[in-house]
């Protein structure tokens, strides 16, 4: 469950001009999966986060399901480090941590111990758990599994899974044990397509949505939009709920502190009918 700081009723923050923004979910390393396939595409791909007003970025290649056996801790440690002594070299000023983007496994808990997957910012507090789109996965059995390990799983752009689309109450459940949701900036401004579009406001407006993350993947097709989304968030559903998915939560998951919940979900359900 929760704990009591997280449950508790949490004043929205307004935002302040130059927004700095932190994206838990980038495939931003070169050559490790479907992200940048070069060192120069990479660097490409983080002067665009840094335009975009993301200040920091968790590298969150994918671990497991088709890249079982790949990128391992270690490799995607080393690839950080060599990212960010190239984003220094070149005065980009982009922080990256390491992290993973995990195909949900029943392993899980056990490849964690042995250091073979990876949780976000490296910090053992939050992993960013991948469910397949072919069929629906309840995940509640490994929710207490990595309570006891003292980690939280969030379960990365349920908006664009067609089975929790087409049943989006069954996260219910995941929530109330200490899971959270994270949407794609992207979705919220269509881009792709209006299914995923309505899925995405659909489990804002309701309080389920707890970060909002780029989960970008080159300069073309699937570029940053954590700008863009911060104001069409801010336009439906207010600058401060805004401010805490796109801003003080992704901050707090680098840092291991408790993520926050969105107060009064009701109310923003409302607005966006309207």
């Amino acid at each position: 469950m929760r704990t009591s700081s997280e449950n508790m009723a949490v004043k929205l923050p307004g935002s302040s001009p130059g927004l700095q923004f932190t994206d838990i979910h980038c495939h931003c390393l070169p050559g490790l999966d479907d992200g940048p396939g070069t060192m120069d595409k990479a660097i490409a791909l983080c002067e665009m986060l840094v335009a975009d007003g993301v200040t920091t970025a968790i590298a969150t290649p994918h671990q497991l399901g088709r890249f079982d056996g790949c990128n391992h801790s270690g490799e995607v440690r080393q690839a950080v480090g060599d990212l960010c002594k190239e984003l220094k070299n070149r005065s980009i000023p982009l922080k990256v941590l390491p992290g993973a983007d995990i195909r949900i496994d029943e392993r899980i808990p056990s490849l964690l111990n042995k250091d073979e997957i990876l949780t976000l910012a490296d910090g053992r507090r939050y992993i960013l758990i991948e469910l397949p789109h072919q069929t629906f996965i309840d995940i509640q059995p490994l929710l207490p599994q990595l309570a006891s390990m003292g980690i939280s799983a969030i379960i990365s752009h349920p908006e664009r899974n067609p089975a929790l689309v087409k049943q989006p109450q069954a996260t219910h459940r995941w929530l109330e044990n200490s899971a959270y949701l994270q949407i794609t900036a992207a979705s919220v401004l269509g881009e792709f397509g209006p299914v995923t579009e309505r899925a995405a406001w659909h489990f804002l407006s309701s309080g389920q949505v707890s970060l909002v993350a780029t989960d970008a993947h080159d300069t073309l097709g699937r570029q940053p939009r954590m700008s863009l989304a911060f104001k069409r968030i801010s336009q439906k559903l207010g600058r401060g709920v805004a401010h805490l998915v796109c801003v003080e939560n992704p901050r707090r998951v680098v840092k291991g502190q408790d993520i926050l919940t969105i107060p009064n979900s009701g109310l923003l359900a409302q607005v966006v009918r309207r």
